[in-house]
């Protein structure tokens, strides 16, 4: 996949976008349980999206920010990227912020990125996810 080039003197250093359908979080959850929350998301992340009433649509969004970031790092996920090397949480005012682990805070090194922005959004059955890494 060839990536678009970014335009000199920009500070957006990379961006990906994922959407998923929320019933395909909901089957995973259903067939696989805490397998599935623990390999994809971390503790913190497991709590405040359990912790809703339906849940399926918050990992939703929270898997794809995940899939938006490997998008962004232009690494998609393996060996360089991985799905809990990334954490949304969420600031004073309660906006998602993503937070990553050592190893992908390399990537953002590599990317000459010092810090990411994250946006979400998901309705009934679709979830999706923005992820800018960007220069301040």
């Amino acid at each position: 996949m060839n990536l678009p080039e970014i335009p000199d003197g920009t500070n957006v250093m990379g961006v990906g976008i994922d959407q998923i359908e929320v019933t395909r979080i909901r089957e995973s959850l259903d067939k696989h349980g805490d397998h599935f929350l623990k390999k994809i998301f971390s503790p913190k992340e497991q709590s405040y999206c359990m912790d809703k009433s339906d849940p399926a649509p918050y990992l939703a969004a929270r898997f794809a920010a995940k899939e938006a970031a490997a998008k962004a790092f232009g690494t998609g996920f393996g060996p360089s990227f991985g799905w809990l090397d990334s954490e949304i949480n969420h600031g004073k005012f309660g906006e998602p912020i993503i937070r990553f682990n050592k190893r992908a805070q390399g990537l953002l090194d590599r990317k000459s990125a010092n810090h990411a922005l994250v946006s979400l959004t998901h309705l009934e059955s679709i979830a999706s996810a923005i992820v800018l890494l960007i220069s301040k």
